[in-house]
């Protein structure tokens, strides 16, 4: 599993030209699964997004978590995450999950984000063309990919 976190003051998904969610203040998490991902990958990269400490502290220092702000999280899938781009220049995205495994993954890794996060978290829609709309504040950028614990 694979995600790329962005610190965002504001943030949107639009589908066919509406607004399907949008968040203040804390987190965009783009997420994409590989075939082997499995629920130990999902509750390892919860707990490391919701106590990473990426929040500037009184004294300007990254040291509260998006928790400690009571920030807001919307989590978007993206499979274009696992792309190789070691041959030519047309990315291949064969390690990527194919939807059978991906979007069960994605589902309950929402639900196991807001129940350690106890708050709603806002989504994308899986599979659909989404525009994702943002300001990253910072900018703070993360890559976490789960297959690197150690």
């Amino acid at each position: 599993m694979k995600v790329v976190i962005q610190r965002v003051l504001n943030c949107s998904v639009e589908i066919n030209s509406k607004i399907y969610s949008k968040i203040n203040n804390g987190l965009l998490i783009l997420c994409g699964f590989e075939q082997d991902d499995n629920t130990e990958d999902l509750k390892w990269m919860t707990k490391k997004i919701i106590n990473l400490r990426i929040f500037d502290d009184s004294n300007d220092v990254m040291n509260l978590s998006v928790k400690d702000i009571g920030g807001e999280l919307m989590i978007v899938s993206q499979f274009t995450l696992h792309a190789s781009t070691k041959k030519g220049n047309r990315p291949s995205y064969i390690k990527s999950a194919k939807p059978d495994i991906s979007i069960p993954l994605y589902n309950n890794f929402v639900k196991e984000v807001e129940a350690a996060y106890e708050k709603e978290v806002m989504t994308g829609e899986f599979g659909a063309d989404m525009k994702v709309s943002l300001t990253n504040d910072g900018p703070v950028t993360i890559i976490i990919d789960s297959k690197n614990k150690e």
